[in-house]
């Protein structure tokens, strides 16, 4: 079983400026086969943005998916780990902030991702996803 984030997290995720296309974003999302973006502004994570996001706060509001900005329905409020603290950290983050993804950061510098597929393919997130599964829909 992995000790530390470094272990299970996904090094160098896919980031995106908060000024591009929500269309942008979901064609990286299709070519790397990933269901979110982290969402940067002036070299710094100011969020993130999953293809349910695209979905529900783009798509199913009527907004032209090629005219909205990532900054309009990313999510601000960015859970995340340093890549030396536990597994354990990391899933009570997922927990406390209901959410399947938390970023990887050291001193504001984003090193990587960790997202609940990633530790359930290790055996580590059942109980997360067993959480989550009861919690009320985000957005």
């Amino acid at each position: 079983m992995a000790k530390t984030v470094r272990d299970v997290m996904t090094k160098d995720p896919v980031s995106m400026s908060s000024d591009m296309s929500v269309v942008e974003a979901a064609k990286a999302m299709s070519d790397f086969r990933i269901g979110s973006v982290v969402v940067m502004e002036k070299d710094q994570p100011c969020g993130i943005v999953t293809d349910r996001d695209i979905t529900v706060r783009a798509v199913a509001t009527g907004s032209d998916p090629s005219r909205t900005r990532l900054a309009d329905i990313c999510t601000h409020d960015l859970a995340s780990v340093r890549p030396e603290q536990s597994v354990g950290d990391a899933i009570q983050m997922m927990k406390s902030h209901d959410v399947k993804r938390v970023v990887v950061m050291t001193g504001g510098k984003l090193e990587g991702i960790v997202s609940l597929g990633d530790l359930t393919a290790r055996g580590e997130g059942e109980d997360v996803q067993r959480d989550l599964s009861r919690a009320e829909p985000n957005g």
